[in-house]
């Protein structure tokens, strides 16, 4: 960077405040970030934003700078190497393939999530208080928490588990457990703590987003508690509704037999006590298992078969007329 003038890599006059420093780093960043902009000399471009940053935003590197220009800088990193002045930079990774990766300092991290993650960040960041109402002195200079969606498995949501990510800081990869609690809702959010452990750092706000599974169904209404009801199809043969029979059905223990009464109509749900989802709170949800008929394929069907179907079809009321 010898030679280069921060401001004119920012784009800002000498005279320009630090709001419009911040604005035009931004949208900088934005553009050059390596996540965003595959350009083979964007890592570099984004490297002297950053450095640039790092000075123009500090009120005391500032001044020195514009006192004195770049050789300021090897006595000024000395001086200010521990203090409270220096910011934390971290960034973020999601473990997996596909996951997405940033690098800002801390205070600017929340306004730079959406452009990185593709406009994830569900509204922005929120001080979550009520109009009119004051702060603790302790509040006044935490930095606002980041906001990301944390993708997990039905089972997991249903269950319980724990779920890995990894941030990248300035001194390597931190892994942070995250504990998701037995009954967790879609939608639902978690905070994580200080996820560094160092102070300053802002907090981690997931949204939790849940996959689907190919044969449970979870109920709605989970603040009534029906939420941790589940729900699984059963298919049956014309025969096992009609004359009843002992199916497996499938729960989150294992498999159990259920037995069909006779005369079972489709669209018919055998409760299955206590077998839903057993949440963190204690609450015990049930299983339904959802009876399906289904027919034989018409080619399946002998002429005296479908003779037979014909008879106890004349015989029977219509269930239309019911």
């Amino acid at each position: 960077m010898a030679g280069r003038d921060y401001y004119d890599l920012l784009g800002v006059a000498r005279s320009a405040s630090a709001d419009e420093i911040r604005k035009a780093y931004r949208k900088l960043a934005r553009q050059y970030h390596p996540d965003v902009n595959k350009d083979p000399g964007a890592q570099k471009k984004f490297t002297e934003i950053q450095h640039a940053y790092d000075v123009l935003s500090d009120d005391q590197k500032r001044k020195l700078y514009d006192q004195y220009g770049e050789g300021y800088v090897s006595g000024a990193r000395a001086e200010s190497g521990s203090g409270h002045g220096q910011r934390q930079r971290w960034s973020s990774q999601s473990a997996g393939p596909g996951a997405a990766h940033f690098d800002f300092d801390a205070e600017d991290l929340s306004s730079m999530f959406d452009a990185m993650f593709g406009g994830r960040s569900r509204g922005g960041p929120s001080t979550g208080r009520r109009p009119g109402r004051g702060r603790r002195p302790a509040e006044e200079d935490a930095p606002e928490p980041i906001r990301h969606d944390l993708q997990i498995s039905f089972l997991t949501a249903v269950k319980g588990g724990t779920e890995s990510l990894q941030l990248q800081t300035e001194s390597g990869k931190r892994t942070v457990e995250v504990n998701i609690p037995a009954g967790i809702a879609d939608g639902a959010t978690l905070r994580v703590r200080n996820p560094l452990g160092v102070s300053g750092s802002p907090d981690l706000l997931l949204t939790v987003r849940v996959g689907g599974h190919s044969v449970f169904t979870r109920g709605e209404g989970v603040n009534t508690g029906r939420g941790n009801d589940l729900f699984v199809d059963v298919p049956l043969t014309f025969a096992e509704a009609a004359l009843g029979a002992s199916v497996t059905v499938p729960t989150l223990d294992g498999k159990l037999e259920v037995s069909v009464p006779a005369g079972t109509a489709s669209g018919k749900r055998l409760r299955l006590k206590g077998k839903g989802i057993r949440s963190a709170g204690g609450d015990v949800g049930d299983l339904y298992a959802v009876i399906k008929i289904v027919p034989p394929a018409p080619a399946d069907l002998r002429e005296e078969e479908r003779e037979v179907l014909r008879r106890i079809s004349s015989r029977a009321p219509s269930p239309r007329n019911a």
